[in-house]
């Protein structure tokens, strides 16, 4: 069976529908042109690749903390979709749990775009997140790991950590904000999504510079405990990516079908509770 046949859920994407949910007029990057991703496009990406199921990711490009557009799409795609929605550290336990039920599994942190700093009075949000077994999303680079870990440590937050961690490339899978991304895995709380490749390697060469991030996770964690993810749209890509390629290449990475069923479905359809695939 083809990787394209495989029953498969999509773990980090982003709608943009400028015209029916227009961006917040003091966002720092406004989507545009084949960046723009309404939800009947995104459908008939994932059809055309038989994607049965996504998680949504509120993105702080456009929207930050409007989910308008991210809600409608969880409520009209008939239990197609998952939501990580971005809010206010303020945000309080009802609120949370207001968009728990309506199908949001967790709350985005972006320290690669905010700074470390950005999540100094997280604590108490992430305090709420663990309490309603929602997930701390967190997108961080570089070494900005090893300062977060303390707070992170602190809660009993299961954590999804974006793109794997977002390492320099060039550094080598040694580079400390890598080595503490691996160690964190002797916890037993922290999932990793393997995705967004383009945001630390080259994309003419994805294969030979994040293969080794790639191969280091699944050593690490397990497939278990990494889910695959496109980033679809793509958004601020310096040329043109595509959804087939980088599903071949998922394929490549995990050639044994059990292990790549488990990555591309059975962890993130038992983390966030999607329909079972019969």
């Amino acid at each position: 069976m083809s990787i394209f046949d495989e029953p498969k859920i999509d773990c980090h994407n982003h709608l943009f529908d400028p015209l029916r949910f227009p961006y917040a007029p003091d966002t720092l990057y406004a989507p545009s042109g084949q960046e723009v991703a309404p939800r009947s496009q995104f459908e008939r990406v994932l059809d055309a690749y038989g994607v049965r199921h996504a998680l949504l990711v509120g993105p702080n490009s456009g929207y930050g903390q409007d989910n308008r557009c991210l809600l409608e799409a969880l409520a009209q795609g008939q239990g197609r979709f998952k939501g990580i929605a971005v809010v206010d550290h303020a945000t309080s336990r009802d609120e949370l749990a207001a968009l728990h039920a309506q199908g949001i599994v967790g709350i985005a942190f972006n320290p690669a775009l905010q700074g470390v700093a950005s999540m100094a009075d997280a604590g108490p949000l992430l305090a709420r997140l663990a309490e309603l077994g929602m997930f701390a999303q967190v997108q961080v680079q570089g070494d900005q790991l090893p300062e977060l870990l303390p707070l992170l440590d602190a809660s009993p937050v299961r954590v999804l950590v974006d793109h794997c961690g977002r390492p320099l490339a060039e550094a080598g899978v040694h580079q400390e904000g890598f080595r503490a991304l691996l160690r964190q895995a002797a916890g037993g709380r922290t999932w990793v999504k393997l995705s967004g490749m383009q945001k630390f390697a080259s994309l003419d060469h994805l294969e030979t510079q994040a293969g080794p991030y790639v191969h280091a996770l699944l050593e690490h964690f397990g497939a278990e405990r990494c889910l695959w993810g496109s980033d679809w749209p793509f958004i601020r890509s310096p040329s043109r990516i595509d959804y087939g390629p980088l599903l071949k290449l998922a394929e490549h990475w995990l050639p044994d079908p059990a292990t790549r069923r488990q990555v591309m479905w059975s962890t993130a359809q038992q983390l966030f509770d999607f329909p079972q695939y019969p």
